[in-house]
């Protein structure tokens, strides 16, 4: 593979690096200023909104989609040191057009949807006028094995009625949000893997119960993480998403993408809790010197850029697979990465909480934030403990290929 960037691509991060520090990190502190002055934990800051209008004038706009017709046309390769810029501020990749689930709903609504579904859909969230989410985890159920859930969608006519109970369903406490990609069972005597479909279900449809917003390590904000109840939701069958029985190939098909975007983004977070690790220790002193000439502060800056370099090699090895064999021969490095990456990137910003003592605990510094989304990615799009699983599972293959 080649590391070398194309001068489209070094064009992209002069541009994105020159916008994130102009605008991006200063709006930080004013979208929760916006936010604290609503009253309303999931109010849109304007701010946000603003910097969406100059983002997309800017041309820094859908950036994560390979797909030319809808996107910039960027391979994964190339994407990769684009979101890592994004991924160093938790605001980012919604002023670009690029933030989950979004970024996942586009792509199956563009590789899945009719014609009728991506002009509703799928172009408004494209301009980014609206919002979407994604309903597949239950409480009931060990969610990590998609072939458990229980909701069921039953044909009647010409329509799904649609009952079940989900939550985590991310995003659909966002004001902006219109547009819910549901995973039921339509067929519970199919093969475990042909039993359940994707269906677009608007958030008005009436049946649809937002029953409340789950605290995420006691913080409710941004699009929430919703606990939602079907209480005989009705839809048009025109709004299935791909063939019936197809729910778990079009999860796959997204969850690959969704995961190289969360863990791209957790190297810029990375990145940028290690910066302020550094400013921090070099501008205060403690007990006769500076924290940076301290032996355990440097080997804490010594370890967390080791695990950085190290965690970037990895994903940028398997979005090179993924743009020439494909998302399914590449799903070893996928689960590589998504172990590698989000464990670093809470690694470091452990040790930059630590050296920012009180203060890396409060909202003064991004930290805390963001270590509370980098604890989440070791169990969103997989806990940790499955992708394992299926690391080895590769693994053994291999070897008991070589033993016959």
């Amino acid at each position: 593979m080649d590391f070398a960037l194309s001068s489209q691509v070094r064009e992209f991060q002069n541009k994105l690096t020159a916008f994130m520090e102009e605008y991006v990190y200063a709006a930080e502190a004013v979208a929760h200023e916006q936010i604290a002055a609503s009253g309303n934990p999931h109010h849109h800051p304007q701010i946000i909104q603003e910097l969406k209008q100059r983002a997309r004038a800017a041309g820094l706009w859908n950036l994560f989609l390979p797909d030319q017709t809808y996107g910039a046309g960027l391979t994964n390769l190339e994407y990769a040191p684009l979101a890592e810029i994004m991924g160093r501020s938790p605001i980012a990749p919604e002023v670009f057009n690029c933030s989950a689930p979004d970024t996942g709903n586009m792509e199956i609504l563009a590789e899945f949807g009719t014609p009728e579904q991506r002009r509703q859909w799928l172009v408004p969230l494209l301009a980014g006028e609206i919002r979407s989410c994604f309903s597949m985890t239950e409480p009931e159920v060990a969610s990590s094995d998609a072939t458990n859930i229980q909701t069921r969608a039953v044909r009647d006519g010409d329509t799904y009625v649609i009952t079940g109970h989900k939550w985590f369903t991310s995003n659909a406490y966002h004001p902006n949000c219109r547009i819910a990609i549901v995973m039921a069972v339509t067929d519970p005597e199919a093969p475990p893997h042909r039993r359940a479909t994707m269906i677009l279900v608007p958030l008005d449809t009436p049946g649809l119960e937002l029953v409340r917003s789950l605290p995420v390590f006691n913080h409710i904000g941004d699009g929430g993480h919703a606990e939602v109840r079907y209480h005989d939701v009705r839809v048009p069958v025109t709004h299935r998403l791909g063939e019936e029985g197809s729910g778990f190939v079009i999860a796959q098909a997204r969850l690959g993408p969704g995961r190289i975007h969360h863990c791209m983004r957790s190297i810029g977070g990375a990145e940028r809790a290690l910066e302020l690790l550094c400013k921090r220790a070099a501008s205060r002193v403690a007990f006769g010197s500076r924290l940076i000439e301290k032996q355990t502060i440097q080997n804490w800056i010594a370890e967390s850029r080791l695990q950085i370099d190290a965690a970037r090699l990895l994903v940028l090895h398997a979005a090179w697979k993924m743009d020439t064999v494909g998302k399914r021969e590449a799903r070893q490095e996928i689960s590589m990465i998504k172990v590698v990456a989000t464990n670093a990137y809470l690694d470091v910003l452990d040790r930059a909480i630590q050296v920012h003592g009180a203060m890396g605990v409060t909202n003064d510094t991004p930290l805390a934030l963001m270590w509370s989304n980098g604890r989440a990615l070791r169990i969103v799009d997989g806990p940790d403990e499955v992708h394992k699983m299926v690391i080895a599972r590769y693994e053994i293959r291999r070897w008991t290929r070589q033993e016959t």
